[in-house]
């Protein structure tokens, strides 16, 4: 149906300040490219002109140790990515119900908060690789269950540690929804429980969502400890090579995978949170 209005048309000044924005963008990603090939040059030249390059060349970065450490490596790393997996979703499951106690109202639920409380400020304190020795060695020895590997109680000890932390950002989720979404929710007749799960949650995580990806992208980082408990992952695994060949280069090659791994998801982070901050910026809803 034609309604007779003329389609929109910008002015020639619109145009203008799209072109000189196009060409102030063309400027900036040039100079960009520029300055960092510039400086990667320099930093090449440094470490290539360095009086024991050659001798940190041999043993770190030789090429023939990496491809024949690359398959037991890889094979290590495939472990450590199935630790991450259970663990996320350990960490999901067990941060969401410390938020939810630690955001309760009412003196009845006191004791659920004081718990949570005291759970998120005891493993938030304590370092990641102590809890792995605490949990990997302690519990085991009071030989309540049969004997596990080592990748379990690893897996366990990570849910610990960084539960408190996923609890805590989810609570600040929790606590940024305006009041007034619960109200209207239960003057729509939704219980609690369906409040919180339908109205509340969603905004919550949405809010919430780059800081909860870097929490992850550190606990991609942190698989990588439980190798001291003796699951032979990929930083074991490198271990094990650099005793045999007496070269760092393994322990490099364990490096630049757990990089690749992590990488995907620091840029996807990058992008939420660029994304978010853009629609906080025109004004719409995060």
């Amino acid at each position: 149906m034609n309604t007779g209005t003329a389609p929109f048309e910008p002015s020639e000044i619109e145009l203008g300040r799209r072109a000189f924005r196009r060409a102030r963008k063309r400027r900036s990603m040039l100079v960009s490219v520029a300055s960092t090939l510039i400086f990667a040059a320099v930093l090449v030249l440094v470490l290539v002109n360095s009086p024991g390059w050659e001798r940190v060349r041999e043993t770190f970065f030789d090429f023939a140790v990496a491809g024949d450490a690359f398959p037991r490596v890889i094979k290590g790393l495939w472990l450590n990515i199935q630790v991450l997996f259970f663990a996320v979703i350990g960490v999901a499951i067990l941060g969401t119900l410390l938020a939810i106690a630690r955001t309760l109202k009412g003196a009845v639920f006191t004791p659920l908060r004081l718990f949570a409380a005291g759970y998120t400020d005891l493993f938030r304190g304590i370092p990641v690789l102590l809890v792995l020795y605490l949990v990997g060695f302690g519990i085991p020895g009071l030989e309540l269950t049969q004997r596990m590997p080592a990748q379990f109680w690893g897996t366990i000890a990570l849910i610990l540690c960084y539960s408190a932390y996923v609890a805590e950002v989810l609570r600040a989720g929790i606590e940024a929804v305006h009041p007034s979404q619960r109200l209207a929710a239960r003057s729509l007749g939704l219980s609690h429980g369906k409040t919180l799960r339908l109205v509340v949650l969603p905004q919550a995580v949405r809010k919430v969502t780059p800081a909860l990806m870097n929490d992850f992208v550190s606990m991609q980082k942190d698989v990588g400890l439980i190798s001291v408990l003796g699951a032979v992952d990929a930083v074991r695994a490198a271990q094990i090579e650099v005793a045999s060949s007496y070269n760092f280069t393994p322990y490099v090659l364990a490096g630049v995978l757990f990089v690749l791994l992590s990488w995907p998801f620091i840029r996807l982070t990058d992008w939420m949170t660029a994304r978010a901050q853009k629609r906080e910026q025109i004004g719409g809803s995060v």
